[in-house]
């Protein structure tokens, strides 16, 4: 599945364009991880555990993305948005949401 946040690919043709597909992860952080990277905050530098967690959330985003993409028939997705937010009442949740247009390509 070839994946690009620009509307082409380069050396490939659009054939068909099968809609828009999202993608959407909230993952909650843990009190320890709020408490060092409060921490880290303090004394300046970056919060590994937070890092950690936009990573796996952006990830499993990118995977609902590409498996509606398949469920649809397309090949690709082109014209992908990222992006990030903190949810809840105290913003202790991770949101990443990623969205774009699934497509049928050939060379």
């Amino acid at each position: 599945m070839q994946l690009s946040t620009t509307p082409s690919l380069e050396g490939y043709i659009i054939v068909e364009y099968c809609g828009v597909v999202t993608g959407e992860a909230i993952l909650g952080a843990n009190i320890f991880k709020d408490f060092f990277a409060g921490i880290r905050d303090i004394v300046g530098g970056r919060s590994g555990a937070y890092e950690k967690e936009l990573r796996k959330a952006r990830e499993i985003a990118f995977e609902e993305l590409k498996e509606q993409a398949k469920s649809v028939g397309a090949d690709a997705v082109v014209g992908i948005d990222i992006d990030y937010e903190t949810v809840g009442k105290d913003s202790s949740m991770l949101m990443v949401s990623v969205s774009g247009t699934a497509v049928k390509i050939r060379k």
